[in-house]
């Protein structure tokens, strides 16, 4: 299995070839040099194996949730190197590779900082394999207003430091460890391409989209809206 992984989804920048069980990654934290470091550290993967895009049987990339403009960079990217050479594309959760890089528990409470209060929200599982697994859906939520398993878990992510006291409070002592100070890399995305891969969650390069979770929360906002006005109308 050969798969080339992107993430630009926070401030740091990564890129990871997978080749038969063994990966290689380039990584750097630079908030505003995305667009000038991600392709000349694919290039310089693809070089290194002696390898070209066309050898690759599929890509991935970070999808989100994360930085608007970093999930557009990636999205853009991904696109234009799986038109170029006709390969699927693994979309992966962001806060799924936090999970899987950065917990030594079974069960995750992920949270990335979203701003007003709020956080990108994944409760994530290890199955037998050793793989995160989604328990529920990601959302975007206030601090308060989260709901997760009564077990014990490890926290992960940015939301843990800016939100530590609210969510501890809130999961009431069942968060066991704390990692906030971590970020998503394309190595991480790299394995769970892979298991995304085999487990045929493929998709063609125009359907290759960011996640913004933030859409769903306006979308409820609209519906809201609309059904008021329906309520009025029918008075």
């Amino acid at each position: 299995m050969k798969l080339l992984s992107i993430d630009t989804s926070t401030q740091a920048c990564s890129a990871a070839l997978f080749i038969d069980g063994e990966i290689h990654q380039r990584f750097e934290i630079t908030p505003k040099a995305h667009t000038k470091l991600l392709l000349p550290m694919v290039d310089s993967l693809l070089k290194e194996a002696d390898i070209k895009l066309t050898q690759l049987d599929a890509l991935a990339f970070g999808c989100g949730p994360g930085s608007f403009t970093g999930l557009r960079i990636a999205t853009g990217v991904v696109q234009g190197l799986a038109f170029g050479a006709d390969l699927p594309v693994v979309p992966v959760s962001t806060l799924a590779a936090l999970a899987q890089q950065y917990s030594t528990m079974a069960l995750s409470f992920v949270a990335m900082d979203a701003r007003i209060g709020e956080v990108f929200w994944g409760v994530y599982e290890r199955n037998v394999e050793g793989v995160v697994e989604i328990i529920g859906e990601e959302v975007v939520a206030h601090v308060n207003d989260l709901i997760f398993p009564l077990r014990h878990a490890a926290g992960i992510g940015s939301g843990w430091a800016v939100y530590e006291n609210e969510l501890s409070a809130h999961t009431q002592g069942w968060v066991l460890e704390i990692e906030h100070d971590v970020l998503p890399q394309a190595s991480t995305i790299a394995t769970l391409g892979v298991h995304g891969f085999h487990q045929g969650r493929v998709v063609c390069a125009e359907d290759a989209q960011p996640v913004y979770l933030r859409d769903k929360v306006a979308q409820t906002e609209i519906e809201r809206k609309n059904a008021k006005l329906n309520a009025e109308n029918t008075r």
